[in-house]
């Protein structure tokens, strides 16, 4: 189950029918908005939108209360991106989604339930959904993420079928010829990133090499406010290099925590119990293909608590 941390959240607290099937949906609605945006406070601030707008709507007219809230977050999302998107806002260096803490049902760590996760709110996919139109995005996020059909997709956009069926076809398209391979496997991403910082924080670069496949990229998000390479590095020897040398300036009080994050096991250091830089690996054929290396202060606030 896609819950991810509750944050930022001023809905009303008193019981009633409205707030009841609202926050029995929350979780959905958040899942999309932030698939949508990925970005934690704009996913927030949509969502509460949709709070306003269910608690002041005639929902005497209201027969599926799932497919109507669905229908209002899924638009404010893409009123909200459409927006992002017109102003243009610069970035200093990579960009990176907020970290989304995930989490599961009692299961096996290799179920479907994690690969869908994975393939649809992965640092690496989120990334790539960038690119793509607001409709778009919509589309790929409501049939991959949530296994909506293209009929009831059409109706929750105003949209014919035929050109639903079109947005989605060059979506997943360009999906996936934009995201990196990786395998799903969790215990496997945990101990080779696990593996990984201990030859960094040991200036193994021998043992560190080993582990990087030789076209292995590192992407590090700090949006200026934090070290971080302004551009993404390639190469085995430029990423192993960059790794150990930065490990020789890392605060004496760093300590770790290990996080579900975007579907996948992430490291989130801290110095002074603070968030300093959270790590992901994308692996593929036992190899580290990517490392994702977010630094930007404002996007680890909340991972603090």
């Amino acid at each position: 189950m896609d819950t991810g941390k509750r944050v930022g959240w001023d809905g009303p607290v008193t019981a009633d029918p409205a707030t009841d099937v609202f926050e029995e949906h929350r979780s959905l609605l958040m899942g999309v908005a932030y698939r949508m945006l990925g970005r934690i406070a704009d996913a927030e601030d949509v969502v509460q939108d949709a709070w306003l707008r269910w608690y002041h709507a005639d929902r005497t007219e209201v027969r599926e209360p799932r497919a109507y809230l669905v229908r209002i977050t899924t638009r404010l999302a893409i009123d909200r991106l459409r927006q992002v998107q017109a102003r243009g806002e610069a970035y200093v260096g990579p960009w990176l989604p907020e970290p989304y803490l995930t989490e599961f049902a009692d299961t096996a760590p290799d179920t479907a339930e994690r690969a869908v996760l994975a393939d649809t709110v992965s640092l690496a996919v989120l990334v790539v959904l960038e690119s793509l139109s607001p409709l778009e995005r919509a589309v790929f996020v409501l049939r991959e993420a949530f296994g909506y059909p293209y009929a009831e997709i059409a109706e929750l956009l105003d949209r014919g079928e035929p050109a639903v069926r079109q947005l989605a076809g060059r979506a997943r398209r360009h999906v996936a010829e934009g995201r990196p391979r990786y395998e799903v496997d969790p215990v496997r991403r945990r101990e080779l990133t696990e593996r990984l910082l201990a030859a960094v924080a040991e200036g193994d670069l021998e043992g560190l090499m080993s582990m990087l496949a030789l076209d292995v990229r590192l992407v590090g998000d700090s949006g200026g406010k934090a070290k971080a390479p302004v551009r993404t590095l390639h190469t085995a020897d430029k990423v192993g290099r960059f790794l150990v040398g930065a490990a020789r300036s890392v605060p004496a009080d760093l300590s770790l925590r290990v996080l579900e994050v975007n579907g996948g096991p992430a490291i989130l250091l801290l110095s002074g119990g603070k968030p300093d830089s959270l790590f992901q690996l994308d692996i593929a054929d036992d190899r580290v293909t990517s490392v994702y290396v977010l630094r930007n202060p404002d996007k680890l606030r909340y991972l603090g608590d």
